[in-house]
């Protein structure tokens, strides 16, 4: 078994490819590997891929399955080869050398650790911290996450007051290493977020699992962001609010779990009069494809992931059902 596969799940980013690929693959230590899972580019990714990066494994998708399913079917072409898999943007440009060793040393050091993760910073402004993740993030009582080094949209400037290694709720799934058997275990990413939170769902999970979630700071990678949707995407909007209320519903005991279903499955809040817009129906170039389906459809894993045994959580919460 090898120590880690480095995978950067891509859906038309030609021009990240181009540019942080070539770098990604000359900092890999031994035992470690870069591959592409491609979820059904359209801009010539893959040409980009066999012509100049023939070396460097590619996994091709038959369709846009979204961060989601694109990540679950790659790490289960990949299953019982790889003790860790990392889950890389393709906006993301690492340092020439030693960014994934205190990762993988930390992982190695806390075999209780299920997630970890390196400092993020912007690419833009390389001293600051950057939106996806900064220094590790938390959530408060009302659902809303939050992290450290980001305060709303006003992003801190590292001078060193995160680096400690500590354990946090969630870390971002931009540059996020984990455990391959306990994310078979757990059944993967929930795949009806398709993206955006479905990491914070992940890690919160892997807590009520037993593990811990950690950043790791002597590790910084830069990110630029927005590379997939931007920021000022109505559909990123909807996901990010809708798959809120998914992660609540999902991770919450069964008494705090009744709200959000009515809000999910009703489009309403407790009181009368009160209502959220229905979900929209978003056109194929905006990254799905197709119309999303019902929030609380259940989630569509591929076979092999969530096989083994519903976990058993405390405080009445529900449990990881399987689904094939």
């Amino acid at each position: 078994m090898q120590k880690a596969a480095v995978v950067i799940l891509n859906w038309n980013t030609e021009g990240f490819l181009r540019r942080f690929l070539p770098g990604l693959v000359a900092s890999m230590p031994e035992g470690c590997e870069v591959i592409v899972a491609d979820n059904a580019s359209t801009d010539g990714s893959l040409r980009l891929m066999a012509s100049q990066f023939p070396q460097v494994r590619v996994i091709a998708l038959d369709r846009n399955y979204g961060f989601t399913g694109g990540y679950n079917r790659a790490f289960l072409a990949l299953e019982d080869l790889y003790e860790y898999f990392l889950l890389i943007n393709s906006d993301i440009e690492v340092p020439p050398s030693g960014w994934l060793e205190p990762l993988l040393a930390y992982m190695d050091a806390h075999p209780d650790c299920g997630a970890c993760a390196p400092k993020l910073h912007a690419w833009q402004e390389r001293d600051s911290f950057e939106y996806a993740g900064a220094a590790g993030g938390f959530i408060d009582r009302y659902g809303y996450p939050f992290c450290r080094g980001r305060v709303l949209k006003k992003l801190e400037r590292d001078y060193g007051q995160y680096d400690s290694p500590r354990a946090v709720f969630w870390a971002s799934g931009a540059c996020l290493l984990v455990q391959s058997a306990l994310y078979r275990e757990l059944g993967g990413l929930d795949e009806r977020f398709f993206a955006h939170m479905e990491e914070i769902d992940l890690c919160w999970r892997m807590q009520r699992a037993g593990y811990h979630v950690a950043v790791v700071p002597a590790s910084t990678v830069w990110h630029i962001g927005g590379g997939t949707l931007p920021p000022t995407s109505p559909r990123k909007l909807y996901l990010n609010y809708r798959n809120n209320l998914l992660m609540l519903h999902n991770n919450l005991p069964k008494r705090g779990r009744l709200l959000t279903r009515m809000v999910l499955v009703h489009g309403t809040m407790a009181q009368p009069g009160c209502r959220l817009a229905r979900a929209p129906r978003f056109p194929a170039h905006e990254g799905a494809g197709r119309a999303y389906p019902h929030p609380l459809h259940r989630p569509l894993y591929p076979a092999g992931l969530a096989q083994h045994r519903p976990l058993d959580y405390p405080h009445g919460c529900g449990k990881y059902r399987k689904n094939f």
